[in-house]
């Protein structure tokens, strides 16, 4: 064979697709998202210090139905991240790493990240007293 019908990363054509592998993109791109939140959390905390008036401006921002929805994704990213990263300790640790366990848990950390998800905000809503 000569080396120009080689393909250079046999990943492609050797592995398949699984919850692991999609766990993992999940991790990094959770990461981006959540650096993404720290400069909104900045943006709200200076609104905090700077006065009431600027304040409720960035309130409004985030009370509106976009801005929901950022702070629903955003939580959903943490969440998504902190299970990505404990199942991360593990396999640190040496565990996880039979074929079984490790699709398992990959899989456990969406349906922690959405359970999570949705009883924060269901308790957060509850505690307003919008529910």
């Amino acid at each position: 064979m000569s080396k120009a019908n080689r393909p250079l990363s046999p990943h492609l054509q050797v592995y398949r697709w699984g919850a692991h592998m999609a766990v993992s993109i999940m991790h990094r791109a959770t990461g981006a998202a959540l650096a993404f939140g720290t400069i909104i959390l900045v943006w709200w905390l200076v609104a905090l210090a700077t006065g009431p008036e600027y304040f409720s401006l960035v309130q409004g921002y985030f009370g509106s139905i976009i801005g929901r929805l950022i702070l629903f994704g955003l939580t959903l990213a943490l969440m998504q991240h902190l299970a990505s990263g404990i199942r991360h300790l593990f396999m640190d640790a040496g565990k996880l790493y039979s074929l079984g366990r490790n699709s398992a848990t990959a899989k456990f950390t969406f349906v922690f990240s959405v359970i999570s998800t949705l009883l924060i905000w269901y308790m957060a809503y509850r505690a307003m007293g919008a529910l």
